[in-house]
Formats: C-alpha cells, sequence, structure tokens
C-alpha cells in the first residue's frame, strides 16, 4: 500500500522535523565535543602524577624498560587550555551531515521555503547544544540560500533559560530527581570499585605489551570498563528508575502535539508553507536517554510489561552476557531519535502510523508488539498514555512521601550495567 510520509523527529541535542503528509520529531544530541574544565584538570592531574612516579622509579633505581615510550613525559593534548566542552570540527562534520542525510531521507518533509514557524529549531542554552543545532541547520538548508559559495541561509535557534527548560533540560529543574541521583551516586561508586580494582592489580604484567594508551587494557577489562559505566547511566539516567524518564513527559507530550498538529493541517488541507512542517531539538544525553526510556527502547517485552505495572527492571548482565542496553548504542555523540507519523487514507482500519528511527535505524518497540511500524492509535494507547498520567510537577516538585531509598548496592552487588562510551567513558555526565 503506498503510505504518505509524515513525520516527528527527536534528535538529542533536540531536534523535531515533519515529512510528507504530516509531520516527524527529531530529537538529537550534540556532537562530538572537546573535554570539559573538570576532564582537562583531571587529564592535567594524571600527567602530574605519572611524572611523580616515574622520578620516583628512577631514584630508586628501578627498570623502565617495559614502559610505553609514549608514558615517559606524557603530557595532557589538552594541558593550559582554559576552557572546554565546545563543539570541536569532527562534531560539526557529524551533525552537518546528519543534516544532508535528514534532508535526503524525508525530501518532501524539506521542500517548502525555510520559516521559522515551518521548521522550528530548538537547542538547550548550553553552547555546544545550540552550535550542534546550527551545524545540523546548515547542513539542512545548504544549497537552499543565497550566502556564499554554499548557498546557505540564515535560520532561528531558540532557547528557554536553564532555570525553566523543562522541556530539553528537565534533568536540571525536577528537584526530586537531583534528591535521587545524590542520593544514589555513592552507591553506583561502590559498585564500580571491584572491577576497577581487579584491573588495577592486573595493570604491571599489561606494561610489556603497550606502545598506546588503549592497549593498556586487554579487550575484556574495557568490556567490564565499559560495563560499570554502562551500569550508572542505566541506574541514574535510564531504566533504574523511573524518575529519570517521566520527567521527561513534557518532551513526550511536545512530540505528540507535533503530531496531531499535523493531521489536522492534513485533514484540514492547509496550504504548504502554512503550518508547522518539522521540530528540530538539540539537547544532551540526558535528554535523548529518558526519551528512549519513555518509548521504551532497549527492553524486550516482558521488560516493557514490567515497566508499564511500575516494577523494577534486572540490571544488565555483566559480560561476557549479551545485554541491549549499551550506552555507545543508546546515547553515543549525535546520537538521536526519530518518530515518522505515517498518512495511510486508503486504510480503512489504521490510517496513520509512528516509526521509530534511532540513530537513523529503525528500532523495534515492544509496547508495539515489537514492530518499529506502530498504528497510531496503538501508540499512543500503550507508549504514551501509561506516561501520561504522571504530571511533571508531581513527578519532579511535590513532596514526596518518604520513600524505601535503599542502596542500589543491596541488589546490584552482583551486577552491572552497560557504558555510554563512544571514546568519552562519563559522556552522561557532560551536560
Amino acid at each position: 500500500m503506498k503510505l504518505a510520509m509524515a513525520s516527528v523527529l527527536l534528535v538529542l541535542l533536540s531536534l523535531l522535523i515533519r515529512s510528507n503528509a504530516k509531520e516527524e520529531a527529531f530529537d538529537a544530541r550534540h556532537g562530538t565535543r572537546s573535554p570539559t574544565k573538570k576532564r582537562i584538570k583531571e587529564l592535567e592531574n594524571l600527567a602530574a602524577h605519572l611524572e611523580v612516579l616515574l622520578r620516583e622509579a628512577e631514584e630508586q633505581n628501578l627498570s623502565l624498560e617495559k614502559l610505553p615510550v609514549w608514558l615517559k613525559g606524557w603530557k595532557s593534548p589538552w594541558k593550559g587550555k582554559l576552557k572546554g566542552g565546545e563543539l570541536i570540527i569532527q562534531g560539526e562534520d557529524e551533525l552537518y551531515d546528519l543534516g544532508i542525510r535528514t534532508r535526503a531521507r524525508f525530501p518532501n518533509l524539506f521542500n517548502d521555503d525555510y520559516h521559522l514557524d515551518v521548521y522550528a529549531i530548538k537547542a538547550t542554552q548550553v553552547p555546544r547544544a545550540s552550535a550542534s543545532a546550527v551545524a545540523f541547520g546548515m547542513g539542512l538548508f545548504s544549497g537552499k540560500g543565497s550566502l556564499g559559495p554554499g548557498r546557505h541561509r540564515a535560520f532561528a535557534v531558540t532557547s528557554e533559560s536553564r532555570a525553566s527548560d523543562t522541556m530539553l533540560r528537565f534533568h536540571d529543574c525536577c528537584q526530586n530527581y537531583k534528591a535521587f541521583k545524590k542520593s544514589q551516586e555513592p552507591a553506583v561508586d561502590k559498585l564500580k570499585e571491584p572491577v576497577y580494582d581487579e584491573i588495577t592489580s592486573a595493570e604491571a604484567s599489561l606494561l610489556n605489551i603497550v606502545d598506546q594508551a588503549c592497549a593498556l587494557f586487554s579487550p575484556s577489562e574495557v568490556s567490564l570498563l565499559e560495563w560499570t559505566d554502562d551500569l550508572e547511566a542505566f541506574i541514574l539516567k535510564g531504566y533504574g528508575k523511573s524518575i529519570n524518564y517521566r520527567m521527561g513527559v513534557p518532551l513526550l507530550e511536545d512530540a505528540m502535539q507535533s503530531m496531531e498538529q499535523a493531521i489536522k493541517a492534513e485533514e484540514e488541507k492547509h496550504a504548504p508553507g502554512s503550518y508547522e512542517k518539522a521540530r528540530l531539538s538539540f539537547a544532551h544525553a540526558e535528554t535523548v536517554v529518558p526519551f528512549s526510556c519513555l518509548l521504551g527502547l532497549f527492553l524486550d517485552g516482558s521488560e516493557f510489561q514490567k515497566i508499564q505495572r511500575e516494577q523494577s527492571l534486572q540490571l544488565p548482565p555483566m559480560p561476557p552476557q549479551k545485554r541491549n542496553w549499551r550506552g555507545n548504542t543508546v546515547a553515543p555523540f549525535g546520537g538521536n531519535n526519530m518518530l515518522v507519523l505515517y498518512s495511510c487514507p486508503a486504510n480503512t482500519s489504521n490510517k496513520h502510523f509512528v516509526r521509530v528511527l534511532h540513530n537513523e535505524h529503525p528500532i523495534p518497540m515492544p509496547g508495539c508488539d515489537g514492530t518499529d511500524f506502530c498504528p497510531l492509535d496503538m501508540f499512543k494507547e500503550r507508549i504514551v498514555a501509561p506516561h501520561l498520567k504522571h504530571d511533571y510537577n508531581s513527578v519532579c516538585n511535590v513532596k514526596l512521601e518518604q520513600q524505601e531509598q535503599k542502596p542500589v548496592a543491596s541488589k546490584l552487588s552482583q551486577l552491572w550495567m552497560f557504558s555510554l562510551g563512544n571514546g568519552d567513558k562519563r559522556s552522561l555526565d557532560e551536560l
């Protein structure tokens, strides 16, 4: 059957766009960035510590023959840099190319002339998010304007105040979430200690086989380190606690509103250029991960049912066991979610369908019987409606009853989680 397409697309940075008939929501994360000031300081401290260790080893006449050459005299590449966290060239390229691919994939969505009411672009007030929105927009609208050899055109990127941005930085405004996270961080750190201790004790035996920093660790150790990061992300930002993703309900409501408006524009036969065709939002992993959880991604059917019944999930299993929850898949730099709304007038039972693309690939939704192509009514009933029972204010800011705050270590002592990797072991915390 022939399908017309409307889209709602979410890219973490946060991006929403519309396709042929209706609308598309696009939610995206910013592109690759430089280390934050905190990480830069940690790297400089590491260099200073290595220098002390090597000097002490020489003073004690210890053999340094097995040390990798690069380790002697190593300095942080960001030594002396006073600022950090900005989008780097690689990150700009990632988002620019994503914009080009998005337009090529949904040509009917982006065939109108640009207007901020037709293609709404939003970003958080964190500079790397707005820079990513600009890079994406330059790719999306390349050749559509008159500026410079690339025929670029100007476009608007709007932001809300950090203090009140419950759409893209809901984690900053959610007091109950901040309290929960603070209460659990020490227990999560304790869970990671056994892996760190084991790897640290084996480091000396690895020094004779390394010539680069990554080679200091065996593949199994890398897997364990990745798993500890995934564990932290799962507990503090993913399915570990419902508040982690329920605080993202305003963004889900916004996506559904976008779809409803697109359907109304179709039914009332609005003229092209008179209605919104895309919402493009750019934010962070702290936005993309909760939104993915709201959709029930990276779960099997039984796990999704537990989420609907407010029951706890088992933590991702330790390597070498397989796990669905992997941070470098859930929210890499430039990671994105797209909700694509399709119109099918010839279908008598379901006239509209929602398709979910994660990092530009179709992904099954357990709430829609394991398909990535879901009737809109089923999508609203099974996935959206259970979350919309929870008001943002009641989830985040109403004084909750004194709940059981058992440290996660009590039930995670033999379990671990996955990492958000992508070359940045703590990328979920970068904000």
